[in-house]
């Protein structure tokens, strides 16, 4: 496993995972849809927040289980608390620094059925 550093665009909130990017996925949910995601699936002992939980707002919907985290200042979406699997994050791509995802497969998660 690698170690990456990720960040939002304006650098209040940074952290870091590891991760052997078995896969990405994608997600038709509503939330997902609309942020256009691409993330690899983390275990959150395998996620460090390197900056204070004060940077980050919290939006829920529906079930009120996932927690999606947005930037306070720049309004990025870096992760969210999976609603599925509450002890996995699911950490957007391309807030990762040096990161491509060209060869990687990626999976779609059929969000929109998840009732």
């Amino acid at each position: 496993m690698q170690t990456y550093q990720g960040s939002c665009h304006c650098g209040a909130v940074k952290f870091e995972i590891e991760t052997d990017f078995p896969e990405l996925t994608t997600c038709d949910c509503s939330i997902c849809r609309r942020k256009n995601a691409l993330m690899v699936k983390v275990h959150q002992s395998k996620f460090r927040l390197l900056t204070s939980e004060a940077a980050l707002t919290e939006y829920q919907f529906h079930t009120h289980t996932a927690r999606h985290f947005f930037c306070k200042t720049c309004g990025i979406y870096p992760f969210h608390r999976k609603r599925v699997t509450p002890d996995h994050l699911g950490i957007n791509v391309f807030c990762l620094e040096n990161f491509d995802p060209t060869g990687i497969p990626v999976r779609q998660t059929i969000g929109a059925a998840m009732v």
